[in-house]
């Protein structure tokens, strides 16, 4: 059956087509059409007066294959519907006022590359801004309005523009396709190094004006933000508008295997170079100044080497002081930072027993308030009389603006998807917790099937969260999302076994050299505290899935807990030995096992899926991406030659043009569509 589509399944998926579309009359049970089809919301910016709050919403061109966002604005006070401000077919993110609050700054790439455009806010045609040979990545205002800090990919050597630009031209006109390379990294997340690096310039936000972009990260071999994931929440301009201050890492010969970042502060005009503000050897993040520009608020990690330990955040006064740890004693780890109007508060998000919260914390003493508790909270902003918007969603709902009032109270601005959802029937969810490891509390949470009947007995889906240090926590996910097990029949559990985030930084630490130890009795506990529990699950009927460390423990599985019909394993680790010498990000391992290979063999080898491969029997299902460089497909390829060489029934689904994640619609439906066969093959009735 190699590269043949899977004709049920794509019967199938045609009636989802038909079922989503607008003439039906009738609802249906939520599918992976669905999923991708949904509207998503982010980055909610209030306008200065807080009146209003821009943000992007994305939606799905399935014929295009790719999602394109637009500008929105709504009414902080939900007096009107939500209005579109952006129509073009180029997509535009990134809003960010004015200060004077008569427009917006955005980014877009309808002038052929991602430049800077302004939108008048009482209307009219946006105007470009920028007009730069390289893609803006990011676009930070200063407090004045007349500068913008934008970030581009740029050689470091270069002394301007003109400069990476002719070195790229020459590059795609040479004979020789090599690449030489003298150190790591090599290649990062998803993408070959070209000796490129995102450096921070300051331009002026006028239009009309002739000044030449301002390097101020200029000689740094460093990213800024820092990837691959990093954004402007890495950048902010000082009260008084002459500097910036990034975060940043030094990239020496040890960028691989360092999680040493640092804020630094940098002059507008480029009249001086980047000097160093923490010399924390862990890592610090998210820079924030306080409205009267008196504090400057960060996070900070204590360990070096660990990318999951506990931020805490960090107050400094400015512009000189010793900085001191505002939550030392709160364990749980922030992000997400944003002073109150009065500065005397600090708004952030947490991960919280299953949940993503909102918090205040107090200034002056540390003390933390929970503020909304259920769902997943995202980009909390400050508005004017003692308010805050944010999005929020959950199991059962994708995002929404909502905005906390002075009382406690809570208002939903958008409805991004109420038509959608009204089409949709979705499974019931709850959260639950038992007796793990050592007779530890865990949680865990159950999405009951759609149009449940407690009269049945279900599959089960039992799905397995990345990470280690991860969740699968109250929200509305778009690549493992339970509700798409739940639309086509099946039970969907999922375990925050010990190393998850969001129950203590030692509940999270736990993991470390214990991969297949505590994890695995957890999920084994969680398991059989959910069938002693609710009759209507079918104990003889149940497939495991995970990706990333989740398709990690699915090898380990196999090799180690013979209880499931069927198995899925998406970007999972065979071979740690292989993996530690293939993957890019070094400290991830070197924390994990307990350093480099040849100096501790023993750590790697011990949870080692690889040298289990003598017991597996278990049917599998084995997903991966070329373009994976954290989890290279090698992992994914060698899994699937174990399985094939003994003769366990298998599959392999390979996708040349992705990642860690699928993020294609039509690789997502295509995934999805592959996935529920292999279930319904071995689980199905």
């Amino acid at each position: 059956m190699n590269g043949q589509r899977l004709k049920g399944s794509s019967f199938a998926l045609t009636l989802a087509v038909l079922a989503a579309s607008p003439l039906a009359a009738e609802t249906h049970p939520f599918n992976a059409l669905d999923l991708v089809s949904m509207a998503r919301i982010s980055d909610p910016r209030p306008s200065p007066d807080g009146s209003a709050v821009a943000y992007v919403l994305r939606t799905t061109d399935l014929e295009a294959d790719k999602g394109r966002t637009d500008l929105w604005l709504a009414a902080s006070d939900g007096s009107t519907a939500p209005r579109r401000l952006t129509t073009h077919e180029a997509s535009d993110s990134s809003p960010r006022w004015a200060p004077d609050g008569r427009g917006i700054y955005f980014l877009s790439t309808r002038s052929g590359s991602s430049q800077v455009w302004y939108l008048p806010a009482a209307g009219g045609e946006a105007r470009q801004v920028t007009d730069l040979p390289l893609d803006v990545g990011t676009v930070t205002v200063s407090p004045d309005g007349g500068r913008l800090a934008v970030t581009l990919e740029v050689f470091p050597d270069c002394p301007d523009l003109p400069c990476t630009v002719s070195r790229l031209e020459e590059r795609a006109a040479a004979k020789s396709s090599a690449r030489l390379y003298d150190h790591l990294f090599v290649r990062h997340w998803d993408t070959w190094k070209d000796g490129r690096r995102s450096h921070l310039f300051v331009v002026p936000a006028d239009a009309a004006s002739d000044a030449a972009p301002v390097d101020v990260t200029r000689g740094m071999v460093a990213d800024v933000p820092p990837k691959p994931f990093g954004g402007d929440e890495e950048i902010a301009f000082t009260p008084d508008g002459q500097g910036l201050v990034f975060t940043a890492r030094d990239g020496g010969p040890d960028e691989p295997w360092s999680t040493d970042f640092n804020l630094f502060l940098a002059p507008v005009d480029g009249s001086a170079a980047p000097r160093r503000l923490t010399d924390n050897p862990a890592w610090d993040a998210q820079p924030v100044f306080s409205p009267d520009g008196k504090t400057l608020a960060y996070l900070a990690m204590a360990r070096p080497g660990y990318e999951s330990d506990r931020f805490r955040i960090m107050l400094r006064p400015w512009p000189e002081g010793e900085p001191r740890a505002l939550t030392e004693g709160w364990d749980r780890s922030p992000g997400g930072l944003a002073f109150a109007a009065g500065g005397r508060t600090l708004y952030a998000t947490a991960g919280d027993v299953g949940n993503v919260a909102l918090f205040a914390v107090d200034v002056a003493s540390g003390a933390v308030t929970k503020l909304v508790g259920d769902g997943h909270v995202r980009s909390p902003r400050p508005l004017p009389g003692g308010r805050l918007v944010f999005g929020r969603d959950d199991l059962r709902s994708p995002v929404d603006l909502w905005v906390r009032q002075a009382d406690g109270s809570l208002r939903r601005l958008t409805r991004a998807n109420d038509e959608r959802l009204a089409q949709l029937r979705l499974g019931d969810f709850e959260q639950f917790s038992f007796a793990g490891w050592n007779g530890e509390t865990v949680y865990g949470y159950l999405v009951k099937p759609v149009d449940f009947d407690p009269g049945k007995r279900y599959p089960i889906a039992f799905l397995i969260h990345g990470g280690p240090q991860g969740s699968f926590d109250n929200d509305f996910h778009y690549r493992w999302n339970p509700q798409v097990y739940a639309g086509a029949g099946y039970a969907a559990i999922m375990i925050d076994f010990h190393g998850s985030t969001g129950y203590g930084q030692a509940f999270t630490d736990s993991i470390r050299g214990d991969w297949g130890g505590k994890p695995l009795e957890d999920l084994q506990k969680g398991l059989e505290h959910a069938l002693a529990s609710w009759s209507f699950l079918d104990g003889e009927r149940i497939c495991a899935l995970g990706a990333s460390y989740g398709g990690y423990m699915i090898n380990w599985i196999a090799g180690n807990w013979q209880r499931f019909d069927c198995l899925v394993n998406h970007d999972g680790l065979f071979d740690l030995r292989d993996m530690y010498y293939t993957t890019e990000e070094l400290w991830f391992p070197e924390w994990e096992m307990g350093g480099p290979y040849w100096q501790n063999p023993l750590g790697h080898e011990k949870h080692n899926p690889a040298n289990h491969v003598d017991k597996w029997r278990t049917p599998m299902l084995v997903i991966h991406g070329a373009l994976d460089y954290r989890v290279v497909d090698t992992q994914g390829l060698a899994t699937f030659t174990a399985l094939q060489r003994k003769g366990i029934p298998s599959r392999l689904l390979y996708f040349p043009d992705e990642n860690h994640w699928v993020l294609k619609p039509g690789n997502s439906l295509r995934w999805h569509e592959v996935v529920l066969d292999w279930l319904e093959r071995w689980t199905g009735p």
